[in-house]
C-alpha cells in the first residue's frame, strides 16, 4: 500500500484514494496546465494510510464507541472532543512518518529550500461531490515548516474529522462517519502573504447566474476571505465577453474595506493583523490579473463540466497567480431552476436598523440571539435570528436552527454567507455595527428579498411567498420585458424567460451608486467647503473625477445589460428633474429653482445645454464603454422627454461627437413618446430614432393637463382616457407604417388587465414590467391575444 501519492500521479478518478480537494488538485495539475493553469506542488496522503492509523491502539473500536454514545443521546460538544483527544494521543504510525518524511524532503530539493513552507490541508473522501459540500468542514494549517510541525499538523488534521461541525454535517447527510476517510495534502505554500487571495466562483454565488464569473480578493493569506472576517473586493467577469481578446470583460469592480489580513507569523504558523490604511481602499488585483484568473477558471469549469467553486493565491515575490483548490459549487447546482420563489414585505417598512449583503433571496423574522461564540444548541431557540461579529465552521450546528442570520463582517463569499445559502436560511453579512445596534430579545425582520442590499428591520413584518412555475407561463406574440433599475439586483431575474429590458433608468444608477452630481465631479470649484471634502473621500485613489463618474455608471448599466443578453436591453439617458438633481451631492450650484420642473429642464433639453453637456458627455462615455469596450451590443440608448425634432437632432449630433453615433456597431437609439409632440409628428421622430417607448405616466399628464402628483386631481389622471389610448394607438400605427417598433414602460398594465388589452389590441411589440408582475402581466397578455381580432405588432 502506498502511503503517500505525489499531486503529478492524481486525477478526479481518485477521490476515494485521496478525497475530493487532492484529486482535484491532481486533475488539475495533471490535465489543466495546458490551459496555463499554474498549481502549486506537492503531495498527499492516502485513505489507506488513514485506514492503518485507526487499525493502530484499537482507535477504531473506541471512536465507534463514541458514536454510540451520540447516537444514545450524549451531547455533541462532548463526544467531539473525547474522539479528538483520541486522534491528538495517537502516534502516527511508522510507514506513515516515514512515506511523509520522504515526500517532504523530495519537496525540498525540488525547490531548492531547506525547510519549505507547506499548506497542510485535510481532504475527506466524501468531499468536493456535486451532491454534497464538506468545505469547511476539517481544519487546514499554513506556513508549517519542518517535519515536527509537519506531522503535528497532520495530526491535527486527521483529528479535524470529528470536530463539532464535522460529525453534525455527516448526520444530516446521511453519511457514516467511519465511512469517510481523510487524506492529507501537503502542498507548496505560495507567498499570498506579501500580496493577495481570494475565491473564484463560475456563476453568480446569490443568484446562480450563469454567464459570470466572481472573484473576490483581499491581502495576505486566504483565509481571511473564507472565514469572512474580511470585506473582501468582488469583480464580476462577462464570461461572453472573454472568447473576444480585444474587449474587457470586466463589467463590475466593488471595492472592499479589507481591514484585516492574515500573515507569517515570526514564530508560529500565521497571524491576523490591521491592513495598512494605504491598502484598504487599493484594488487587490487589476483587470488583467482578474481576467487571467477568469480564464482559468472557465477552462476548469469546462473540464468539469459543472460550475466550480475556486481558491487561488497571488505570490507577492513574484507576481505571479496560482489556483490551490477547485471544487464543483454545490448549492446553486442544486436548485430546481423551472421554479421561481420570490418573498415580498407586504407593508412598506421603515427604515431599517442596519443594512448589508444580501445572502439568498428570502425573508426570516425572529428574536434577535446575539452571541460572540457558539453556545450548545438547548440554548439557541430554534427561529431565533442569530446575531454576531463573524462566524466560522463551528458555528454551523446553531445556524441550522436560525430564522435569519445577521454578521458584522464577510462578504458573498463569506464562511456565513456559503453556510446560510446551503441551509436556506437568509443572512445579511457585512452589516458593520449589526451587533451594536441589534439588541439580544428584539424581534426584527431580516430582508433579503430587496435586491443585493439586505436589510434588518424592527419588528415582526408581514410578508408573502410566491412559486412561479416557469415553464407554465404562456407564449406571446406580444413581447413581455423588465423594467429595472437598481443593478445590484439584475441577476436575481435571470430565469425569467423575459424579453429582455424595456426600462433601465440611470437615474438609480448615478442616485445610488455614485451619489454625486456629475457636474460638480467635473467642476469643484463652484462648490463649498463640505461638499468637496466628502466629494473628495467619496472618489479617493481617483485622479480623473470624471472617470470615478463613468466607472461607477458603466458598471451598472453593464450588470444589468449582461442578465439579459443577447437580448435587447433599452437604457434611458438620465431623466432627472431639476429638484431632483440639486438633492445629489454637490448639485445645488448646478440647478436653477423651477416652479415646476415636471415641465421644466429635464431630458434632451438639458443634453445640449452649457450647464449639462459635459454630465451628458460622461453619461455617453460611460455607454460606449459598456457597448464598445466590454461587448454588450445588446444595449440601446433612449432619449427621455425629447419636445421637438430640433432637439432630437442635437441631441444625437452630440452623442454621434462622444462616440455614440446611431447605426454604427448596431447602436440604435429609441425616443420615450410622453409628449403629445411625440404622437402628432410620429413620423418625423421616426425618422430620427429606432423606436418608441411609452412613457403612460407623462403621456397622461400632458394631455390631459394634469398634475399627476395632485390628490385634487387624482380623479381626472387616467391613463385608460379616450385621449391618451387614442394617443397610443395613433402612435402605433404610425411608427408601424415607418417600419419602426413600439413598447410601453410603467405600472399600469401589472395592476390592470384591461389596460394590458388595450395595448394588445393597439399592436404594441412589447410591454415592459416590473419583475414581480412579469408572470402575472405574460397571462394578462396571452389571454389578450387569445381573444378574435387582436392585432399584432408590425415593427421590427
Amino acid at each position: 500500500m502506498r502511503h503517500v501519492v505525489p499531486f503529478t500521479e492524481l486525477g478526479r478518478r481518485d477521490v476515494g484514494r485521496v478525497g475530493g480537494k487532492n484529486a482535484s488538485l491532481g486533475e488539475l495539475t495533471n490535465r489543466l496546465g495546458v490551459a496555463g493553469i499554474r498549481v502549486p506542488p506537492g503531495f498527499a496522503t492516502t485513505a489507506g494510510a488513514y485506514q492503518e492509523l485507526l487499525a493502530a491502539g484499537d482507535l477504531r473500536r473506541q471512536v465507534e464507541a463514541q458514536i454510540d454514545q451520540l447516537h444514545e443521546g450524549a451531547p455533541l460538544d462532548e463526544v467531539g472532543a473525547a474522539i479528538r483527544s483520541l486522534f491528538l494521543s495517537q502516534p502516527l504510525p511508522a510507514p506513515l512518518r516515514d512515506a511523509v518524511l520522504v515526500a517532504y524532503e523530495k519537496l525540498a530539493e525540488e525547490t531548492g529550500r531547506e525547510t519549505p513552507e507547506v499548506a497542510v490541508r485535510s481532504s475527506a473522501t466524501a468531499e468536493d461531490l456535486p451532491e454534497a459540500s464538506f468545505a469547511g468542514q476539517q481544519e487546514t494549517y499554513l506556513n508549517v515548516r519542518g517535519t515536527e510541525e509537519l506531522f503535528r499538523a497532520c495530526t491535527r488534521c486527521y483529528a479535524s474529522l470529528f470536530t463539532d461541525r464535522a460529525i453534525d454535517y455527516r448526520e444530516r447527510m446521511g453519511y457514516g462517519h467511519l465511512d469517510v476517510a481523510l487524506s492529507i495534502g501537503v502542498q507548496l505554500m505560495v507567498r499570498s502573504d506579501l500580496a493577495g487571495a481570494g475565491v473564484a466562483f463560475t456563476l453568480d454565488p446569490e443568484s446562480g447566474f450563469p454567464d459570470v464569473i466572481v472573484v473576490s480578493a483581499a491581502w495576505g493569506l486566504g483565509e481571511t476571505v473564507v472565514s469572512g472576517r474580511v470585506d473582501p473586493d468582488e469583480y464580476t467577469v462577462f464570461k461572453p465577453s472573454m472568447k473576444d481578446p480585444a474587449l474587457a470583460p470586466v463589467i463590475d469592480v466593488r471595492t472592499g474595506t479589507k481591514r484585516l489580513k492574515t500573515v507569517y507569523a515570526d514564530t508560529g504558523l500565521t497571524r491576523t493583523v490591521d491592513t495598512p490604511d494605504s491598502e484598504r481602499n487599493q484594488r487587490v488585483l487589476d483587470d488583467s490579473e482578474v481576467r487571467t484568473l477568469a480564464d482559468w477558471a472557465a477552462a476548469v469549469e469546462e473540464h468539469y463540466g459543472c460550475p466550480m467553486d475556486l481558491e487561488w493565491v497571488k505570490d507577492g515575490l513574484t507576481g505571479e497567480l496560482w489556483i490551490v483548490q477547485a471544487r464543483p459549487e454545490t448549492v446553486q447546482s442544486r436548485r430546481h431552476t423551472t421554479t421561481l420563489s420570490r418573498c415580498r414585505l407586504t407593508v412598506t417598512p421603515a427604515e431599517p436598523m442596519v443594512t448589508g449583503i444580501a445572502v439568498g433571496e428570502a425573508i426570516g423574522r425572529g428574536p434577535v440571539v446575539a452571541l460572540d461564540a457558539p453556545v450548545d444548541l438547548d440554548r439557541f431557540p430554534r427561529g431565533g435570528v442569530l446575531v454576531t461579529g463573524v462566524t466560522d465552521p463551528d458555528w454551523e450546528p446553531v445556524m441550522k436552527r436560525a430564522a435569519a442570520i445577521v454578521t458584522d463582517h464577510g462578504g458573498r463569499t463569506s464562511h456565513a454567507a456559503i453556510v446560510s445559502r446551503e441551509l436556506g436560511v437568509p443572512a445579511v453579512v457585512g452589516t458593520g455595527d449589526g451587533t451594536r445596534i441589534l439588541g439580544h430579545g428584539l424581534a426584527v425582520t431580516v430582508s433579503c428579498a430587496e435586491g443585493e442590499n439586505g436589510r434588518v428591520y424592527e419588528g415582526l413584518l408581514p410578508y408573502e411567498e410566491t412559486l412561479t412555475d416557469l415553464a407554465e407561463l404562456p407564449a406571446t406574440r406580444t413581447r413581455v420585458m423588465l423594467n429595472l433599475a437598481d443593478p445590484s439586483a439584475a441577476f436575481r431575474w435571470w430565469r425569467l424567460p423575459a424579453d429582455g429590458v424595456g426600462l433601465a433608468r440611470l437615474e438609480f444608477i448615478v442616485a445610488h451608486q455614485v451619489k454625486v452630481h456629475p457636474m460638480a465631479l467635473l467642476h469643484p470649484e463652484r462648490l463649498d467647503a463640505h461638499d468637496r471634502h466628502v466629494i473628495e473621500r467619496l472618489t479617493e485613489g481617483y485622479l480623473d473625477r470624471g472617470r470615478y463618474f463613468v466607472d461607477r455608471l458603466a458598471h451598472g448599466i453593464a450588470r444589468i445589460a449582461a442578465s439579459r443578453w443577447p437580448a435587447q436591453v433599452v437604457v434611458r439617458t438620465s431623466d432627472f428633474k431639476t429638484n431632483e438633481y440639486a438633492k445629489l451631492l454637490g448639485g445645488r450650484p448646478f440647478e436653477p429653482e423651477e416652479a415646476n420642473p415636471m415641465i421644466g429642464w429635464r431630458g434632451a433639453s438639458r443634453y445640449y445645454s452649457d450647464g449639462y453637456r459635459e454630465g451628458f458627455a460622461l453619461e455617453c462615455r460611460a455607454l460606449r464603454r459598456v457597448r464598445d469596450e466590454m461587448g454588450l451590443t445588446n444595449v440601446v440608448v433612449m432619449i427621455p422627454f425629447c419636445r421637438t425634432l430640433g432637439e432630437a437632432d442635437q441631441v444625437l449630433a452630440v452623442m454621434a461627437e462622444e462616440g455614440l453615433v446611431r447605426g454604427e456597431n448596431g447602436l440604435r437609439v429609441y425616443a420615450m413618446a410622453e409628449i403629445p409632440a411625440n404622437i402628432i409628428l410620429a413620423e418625423e421622430f421616426a425618422a430620427r430614432f429606432d423606436g418608441f417607448s411609452i412613457g403612460s405616466n407623462d403621456l397622461t399628464q400632458l394631455t390631459l393637463g394634469v398634475d399627476r402628483d395632485s390628490e385634487a386631481l387624482a380623479h381626472v389622471f387616467d391613463e385608460r382616457d379616450p385621449a391618451v389610448v387614442r394617443s397610443i394607438a395613433l402612435l402605433a400605427a404610425r411608427a408601424h407604417a415607418a417600419g419602426r417598433p413600439v413598447g410601453l414602460c410603467g405600472q399600469r398594465p401589472s395592476d390592470d388587465p384591461d389596460f394590458t388589452a388595450i395595448l394588445v389590441d393597439a399592436g404594441l411589440d412589447s410591454i415592459s414590467v416590473a419583475p414581480d408582475s412579469f408572470a402575472s402581466v405574460k397571462r394578462h397578455v396571452a389571454r389578450a391575444e387569445a381573444k378574435p381580432g387582436s392585432s399584432p405588432g408590425e415593427g421590427e
